[in-house]
């Protein structure tokens, strides 16, 4: 059966968030403080048509994964909303939700664990058959697994019915789970990096049976990975995902000919070209993906981002990681002449769009003040200094006042939708 034309939302995603608290210190609760809150899926808004595959791409702890199990119902959203063909899901109770779990399944990263390794074929795959009574009987039953496990290429079936997970390979177990996943004949299969786990050699063929399957049965994919030359090879479109958020998201083509993120750019400058004659230069993003719970301001990009400018959000806490990396990478002289200058760093271990620097113990703020002015000189292609409208001496410290940065929407552009300040409509 031909897939069907793929015109249709079966998916409509809008600003859905999931948010898991974090444990507070005791500390905490005694001062009426409470723990601190990870946005792991942060108002993220999308369609998903019938039959079409939809990539989500970025680094670990992006939320990618999350977002993907949150369209399943497997991890309750915070807010937002989640409507199957126009049907809505967030909110339903599990009594509920569960019957619609039949259109909705899932391929787990780890084949080793997510089959049952007591659990005989047969039995993993009929589970569930029987949980959503789709067949009569044991015979229906049998037949309708043996036809599952020839449609994933397990033949001869009636040996691979009765084989334990420990008798295959990590290919084969990787099929059983798509077995597994495409039995109920479901809507929407949500494939959790189904490939990164297996031999080089047998990534391309898990891929060519997932085109297959959904050209045979009419699937929609959400291919959750981090591997973007896997993307463009099995995706239709791909969404860029980055501290929870949805960065760009545009079709395979305008997503590498012609990328608008500048995180999307150094992802793809990143991919590994066999021939030197076509390899870009990398030009990667500078430090780790920043902490979930204290997301940056502004524009979340904004520390590691080779083309920040004045408005995306700099803070107190990008000034200490910049005097700290001047300080690391300068030397002895330069450390020993600078930082005595400056008092308890942690003061600008917080999120605020104006910083104060302390001075050092018995330090002049005065000239704490010209040392800052003297670096800001030495380092005019450093994009948070673009950000500072005015630095001051006070009694104990310098004042450093930053433009206010912008949270951006995705913005239309000539291609796909990038948040990204530099495509700001004026």
């Amino acid at each position: 059966m031909s897939a069907p034309v793929a015109t249709k939302n079966l998916i409509e995603v809008r600003d859905l968030e999931v948010h898991f608290g974090i444990a507070s210190s005791f500390k905490s609760r005694l001062t009426g403080r409470g723990g601190a809150t990870v946005k792991a899926v942060d108002g993220v808004s999308f369609d998903l048509q019938e039959g079409e595959v939809l990539g989500l791409v970025g680094e670990s702890g992006s939320g990618k994964t999350t977002l993907g199990r949150a369209l399943l119902g497997l991890v309750r959203p915070t807010a937002g909303s989640v409507k199957l063909r126009g049907e809505e899901l967030v909110g339903l109770p599990e009594r509920e939700l569960r019957p619609k779990r039949r259109h909705l399944q899932m391929v787990f990263q780890d084949p080793h664990a997510s089959l049952n390794p007591g659990m005989r074929l047969q039995t993993a795959l009929a589970h569930p058959l029987q949980i959503h009574k789709l067949t009569k009987g044991d015979a229906e039953t049998e037949a309708r697994v043996r036809e599952t496990l020839e449609l994933v290429g397990l033949s001869p079936t009636e040996r691979f019915a009765e084989s334990f997970p420990s008798d295959l390979s990590g290919g084969q177990k990787q099929r059983a789970a798509i077995a597994r996943a495409i039995i109920t004949s479901p809507d929407l299969v949500v494939a959790d990096e189904p490939v990164s786990m297996l031999d080089m050699s047998v990534r391309a063929k898990i891929l060519d049976l997932m085109i297959d399957l959904k050209q045979r049965m009419g699937l929609t994919y959400v291919y959750v990975t981090h591997d973007l030359a896997s993307a463009k090879f099995f995706c239709d479109r791909v969404a860029i995902m980055y501290l929870g958020r949805i960065v760009e998201i545009g079709t395979v083509d305008e997503i590498f000919d012609d990328p608008k993120h500048p995180y999307t750019q150094a992802l793809i400058r990143a991919i590994p070209e066999p021939n030197p004659d076509k390899a870009l230069p990398r030009d990667l993003p500078r430090g780790e993906i920043p902490d979930a719970a204290r997301p940056p301001l502004g524009c979340s990009f904004h520390p590691r981002c080779p083309k920040a400018f004045e408005i995306c959000g700099w803070e107190s806490r990008d000034l200490r990681a910049i005097l700290e990396e001047r300080w690391v990478q300068g030397g002895e002289d330069l450390y020993n002449a600078e930082r005595p200058l400056v008092g308890d760093l942690e003061k600008l271990n917080v999120g605020d769009h104006d910083a104060f620097v302390p001075a050092g113990s018995g330090k002049d703020p005065g000239t704490l003040l010209a040392t800052l002015e003297k670096i800001r000189d030495e380092e005019p292609d450093e994009p948070l200094w673009k950000g500072v409208k005015a630095m001051s001496a006070e009694a104990h410290g310098v004042r450093v006042t930053f433009e206010p940065g912008i949270d951006p929407p995705l913005y239309e552009t000539t291609g796909s939708r990038a948040a990204c300040l530099l495509y700001k409509p004026d």
